[in-house]
């Protein structure tokens, strides 16, 4: 049985605040820290999980606090009962409602829940889940925004591609447009047409700008046109993706799997970028990955690296994880790549242990029960 949880709310600096086509529009301010959510779970027979959530710009606080008050209907239960507990926090605090900040609370404990479940079984979570490959192919980003000089950014691409990853992001979405264009065209020549690229617009173009953005960019030969338009917005997206060669993805600002399953009943998205914090943890997660199965959508899982490698690793089409090293600080462990690749490890659950610099980092912590 559950026993004790201990919360931590955590802020992570970024080294260089970063700036994407949101920050450029004037609707949010540079990132310059990540704020993180994080559960420790154990049992009264030793054993144990950890979990994440996490905000950018603005919800950390709140995160936590409702984390806080719902934890207390942890103890005492069966870490097994992974999704009546998820239901039952719901529950705990069905006034808030069942997606956005309060379930991005909950994501810690499911995930957590998760992670304890692998470990006591003695597998990768993975493994537990059914893994369809022991290896993903990942894509950079963070070398990738608006706030890079186009020489660094060439640069960047560059150094990710010999350090072993498959594939490089830009953001795009810059007012002059045909600067967009000229960012992508110096890091095509740079990587050749043998390294896949991804661009990235974060939801800043109308519908007009999509569409002849999106055919200008044709000749790039694109992975994938990232949030070309409003998240919100699945008839859109549904008929610029009926009229692109280039597929469209988008996804990772939703936060329930329902806003998610609009976005695949339109034909909305080529390829779906569900975060599983975001939309309230593993649990949900699972749920969103059959509605898109069948739909033989490809998935590419926003963020959080270290607990989409084993999502994605699960998922039966070939699937893409992005690399992000910024919570690098926070663990002890680093996840492998190489040849494009990102290998799921071998260290049961999640396969990862906090740093004493993510505990210097803690801004908040409480605990709730006894740990035995």
């Amino acid at each position: 049985m559950i026993r004790w949880v201990r919360l931590s709310s955590v802020r992570l600096p970024l080294g260089t605040p970063v700036s994407d086509a949101k920050v450029l529009t004037g609707r949010q301010r540079p990132m310059s820290e990540v704020a993180l959510l994080f559960a420790e779970i154990a049992t009264d027979d030793g054993h144990e999980g950890i979990g994440f959530s996490y905000s950018k710009r603005a919800g950390g606080p709140g995160q936590f606090a409702h984390a806080k008050e719902v934890a207390p209907d942890l103890i005492g239960e069966d870490p097994s009962d992974i999704g009546r507990l998820w239901t039952k926090l719901v529950w705990s605090g069905a006034s808030v409602g069942r997606s956005g900040l309060a379930t991005q609370a909950l994501a810690a404990f499911d995930i957590a829940l998760w992670d304890m479940k692998a470990k006591r079984a003695g597998l990768p979570l993975a493994k537990l889940l059914g893994a369809h490959r022991d290896s993903v192919r990942c894509y950079n980003t963070s070398g990738g925004f608006l706030h890079t000089p186009v020489e660094e950014l060439v640069e960047n691409a560059s150094a990710s591609v010999a350090g072993g990853i498959g594939g490089v992001k830009i953001k795009v979405g810059h007012p002059d447009r045909g600067e967009d264009l000229r960012r992508l065209t110096a890091v095509r020549e740079q990587l050749g047409d043998g390294v896949p690229l991804m661009a990235d617009a974060n939801q800043q173009w109308d519908r007009p700008t999509a569409r002849r953005m999106g055919r200008a960019m044709e000749d790039f030969g694109l992975v994938w046109l990232e949030e070309p338009l409003d998240a919100y917005d699945a008839q859109g997206h549904a008929a610029l993706a009926a009229c692109l060669d280039t597929p469209v993805a988008t996804g990772e600002m939703l936060a329930s799997v329902a806003e998610h399953w609009e976005l695949i009943r339109a034909g909305a998205a080529d390829v779906i970028q569900p975060d599983a914090p975001r939309i309230g943890g593993i649990t949900q997660f699972l749920k969103l990955a059959a509605l898109a199965e069948h739909q033989h959508l490809q998935l590419a899982p926003h963020f959080a690296m270290e607990i989409h490698l084993h999502l994605a690793a699960a998922y039966p089409y070939e699937p893409w994880v992005e690399h992000f090293d910024w919570l690098d600080p926070l663990f002890e462990e680093r996840v492998e790549i190489g040849d494009g690749r990102m290998r799921v490890p071998r260290r049961p659950g999640l396969g990862i242990t906090l740093t004493e610099q993510a505990r210097t980092w803690t801004r908040e912590m409480c605990e709730i029960g006894r740990r035995p």
